[in-house]
C-alpha cells in the first residue's frame, strides 16, 4: 500500500515541474517573432483603429476645432450618397471584369504552357514579366505608349492601315484601366492555374485518352473541376488588390470620366475635400470588404493544403 500511494505522489512534482519547461521552450520558439508582431501591430492595427474612431466624427480638418461626434452619419453617407454610390458600383464592375478577364486569359495561357516545347522556359518568363512590373508604371506605360492618340502604338498601328484615330482614354476611359490592370494581373492567374494543371492526376487522363475521351471531354469533365480550387483562389486574391486598386485609376484617368472607384473616393475626400470624418468611414469599408474576400481566400487556400496533404 505504501508503495502504490507514494508513486503518484513522486510523478506529480515531476509533471508541474515539465510544465514551466514546456512553456519556457514554446516561449522562446514564439519570442523571435514577437518584434515582427509588435511592428505589424503598431504599423497596420493601430492606424486602423485611428480611422475607425474619426469615420465617427464630423471632422473638416479646414476646421480643426469644429469637429464633433456624428456617430453613423458618415456610413450613412457613404452609402446614400449618389458620387460614393457611383464609385461603389464602378469598384465592383472594374473588379468583376478585371477578374473574369484575366482568370479566363490566364488559363487559356496555362493549357499552352502545360504543353512541352522548345522555348517554354523563355516564353514563361516574359509572359510572368508584366506581373513584376511597377502597378504605377504599368499604367504609364499604358497612357502614353500604347493610349496616347498622336504618338500611341494603337494609333500607329491603326494609321498604318489606314483605320481610325480614337483617343483611347477619353472615348472609353473605364475600359482604358481595365486593358491596363488585366494586362498586369493575367501572368498571376496563369502562374496559380498552371499549378494546378501540373498537380493533376496524369495516370487518370492516360486511362481516359484510352477510353477515347476527346482533348474537349478531358477538359470539360477532369482538368475544369480539378482547377475549380485554383479558379477560386485566383478570383479571391485578384478580388482582393482590385478592390483596393488606386494606381492606374489614378494614373490614367484621375478618376474622371466616370472611373473614380472607392478608393480613389477615399482620396478625392480626404485630400481635396479634407472630409477626414467622411472619407474614414469609407476607408473602413473598403477594409471590410477586403476582409470578406480575404476569409474566403483563406479558406480556399485552407482547402487545397488539406488536398495536397490527403493526396501526399
Amino acid at each position: 500500500m505504501t508503495a502504490t500511494t507514494t508513486a503518484p505522489m513522486a510523478t506529480a512534482p515531476a509533471q508541474t515541474a515539465g510544465k514551466p519547461a514546456s512553456r519556457l521552450r514554446d516561449w522562446a520558439t514564439r519570442g523571435p517573432l514577437l518584434p515582427a508582431l509588435i511592428f505589424m501591430i503598431v504599423v497596420t492595427q493601430l492606424p486602423f483603429v485611428a480611422t475607425l474612431v474619426i469615420s465617427f466624427f464630423d471632422w473638416n480638418s479646414l476646421y480643426p476645432d469644429a469637429r464633433s461626434f456624428a456617430g453613423l452619419a458618415n456610413y450613412q453617407q457613404v452609402l446614400t450618397d449618389a458620387d460614393l454610390r457611383r464609385s461603389v458600383w464602378t469598384t465592383v464592375l472594374l473588379t468583376v471584369t478585371v477578374v473574369l478577364a484575366s482568370l479566363v486569359l490566364g488559363l487559356g495561357l496555362a493549357l499552352l504552357l502545360d504543353r512541352r516545347f522548345r522555348g517554354r522556359g523563355i516564353v514563361r518568363t516574359l509572359l510572368i514579366a508584366p506581373f513584376l512590373v511597377v502597378p504605377v508604371a504599368a499604367a504609364l506605360l499604358w497612357k502614353h505608349v500604347l493610349f496616347n492618340p498622336e504618338y500611341g502604338l494603337f494609333n500607329g498601328l491603326l494609321h498604318y492601315v489606314g483605320g481610325p484615330q480614337p483617343d483611347w482614354i477619353s472615348d472609353t476611359p473605364l475600359l482604358a484601366v481595365e486593358a491596363s490592370l488585366i494586362w498586369q494581373w493575367t501572368p498571376f492567374m496563369m502562374l496559380i492555374l498552371l499549378a494546378g494543371l501540373q498537380s493533376r492526376d496524369h495516370q487518370q487522363i492516360e486511362a481516359a485518352r484510352v477510353d477515347g475521351a476527346s482533348d474537349w471531354q478531358i477538359f470539360r469533365h477532369l482538368t475544369l473541376p480539378h482547377l475549380r480550387r485554383y479558379l477560386e483562389l485566383g478570383a479571391l486574391l485578384g478580388s482582393i488588390y482590385i478592390v483596393q486598386n488606386f494606381d492606374a485609376v489614378f494614373t490614367i484617368t484621375s478618376g474622371g470620366l466616370g472611373t473614380a472607384n472607392l478608393p480613389y473616393t477615399v482620396y478625392q475626400t480626404f485630400y481635396q475635400a479634407h472630409e477626414n470624418g467622411l472619407a474614414s468611414a469609407a476607408g473602413v469599408l473598403v477594409v471590410i470588404g477586403s476582409i470578406i474576400i480575404a476569409t474566403f481566400a483563406l479558406r480556399v487556400v485552407s482547402s487545397l493544403f488539406r488536398e495536397e496533404a490527403s493526396r501526399a
